[in-house]
């Protein structure tokens, strides 16, 4: 069974069909990629996803469960996380641990009946070492007092994925996560997202740096104008004649 399932996705604004009868599994384990031109409804999908737009029909189950519908928080607290595109960092005047322990409370918050049992300061204890395990894997360490905001670009894209991965989730859905990065950059998070998947979070990506694309995805998933223009391994969709016309060229596509 696939940890996530879209079947007859769609959503409408106003008259126009931003998705339309979208189907598409997810399972357990991979990196699965979300590619298509400007305007193909990749962003609209993620927002459906995680319950920021409401469906106009379909159904997303999610770990078995019919999610159609949730609030995003709600959402959220199954394991279901996202990032955003925007490289305005969550906890900007936070420094980089004080913004990852308020991550972690949301996933392991204390309640007054664990203050009244006295396992407060424990728990607090256990959240700070698994926050500084985080910033060591995200290669965020010598950053661990810095303020968030002051951070080099692509160190706040490693934090933005370090906050979601805070929350301890099942599926992480990445929104153009090497965005404005250089190659060097781009090659580390591809390294991270590996790594975060060999660890037993499933991957959903949204991005437009092909060469990141083909070097990391195990399934990829072509959408254009809202609708699924084609399905399956690298090879496959970089050869796929479609593709290559709905990407003005096969250039697009080369790793």
């Amino acid at each position: 069974m696939a940890l996530l399932e879209l079947k007859g996705v769609t959503k409408y604004f106003g008259g126009l069909a931003a998705v339309s009868d979208f189907d598409m599994d997810v399972s357990k384990g991979e990196i699965r990629a979300l590619i298509g031109p400007n305007g193909a409804g990749k962003t609209t999908v993620y927002n459906l996803i995680t319950g920021f737009y409401p469906l106009t029909r379909g159904k997303i189950t999610y770990n078995g469960e019919d999610i159609t519908g949730l609030k995003p928080h709600r959402i959220a607290g199954r394991g279901l996380v996202r990032t955003f595109q925007a490289t305005n960092v969550l906890f900007a005047d936070h420094t980089v641990l004080d913004g990852l322990m308020v991550a972690r409370h949301l996933q392991a918050g204390m309640g007054p009946v664990t203050k009244f049992l006295g396992t407060a300061r424990k728990i607090e204890a256990e959240n700070k070492k698994k926050c500084l395990e985080l910033i060591d894997f995200f290669g965020l360490t010598k950053f661990k007092d810095e303020l968030a905001i002051n951070l080099p670009h692509g160190h706040q894209r490693a934090l933005g994925v370090a906050l979601t991965m805070a929350t301890e989730p099942k599926l992480l859905c990445l929104d153009e996560p090497v965005t404005g990065m250089n190659p060097v950059e781009t090659e580390h998070m591809m390294g991270l997202i590996k790594e975060v998947r060999d660890r037993g979070t499933t991957v959903l990506l949204v991005e437009h740096d092909m060469k990141a694309v083909m070097g990391i995805s195990d399934q990829i998933t072509v959408l254009s104008f809202g609708k699924k223009l084609a399905e399956g391994a690298p090879k496959e969709i970089q050869t796929n004649k479609e593709v290559i016309e709905a990407y003005l060229g096969a250039e697009e596509l080369a790793v």
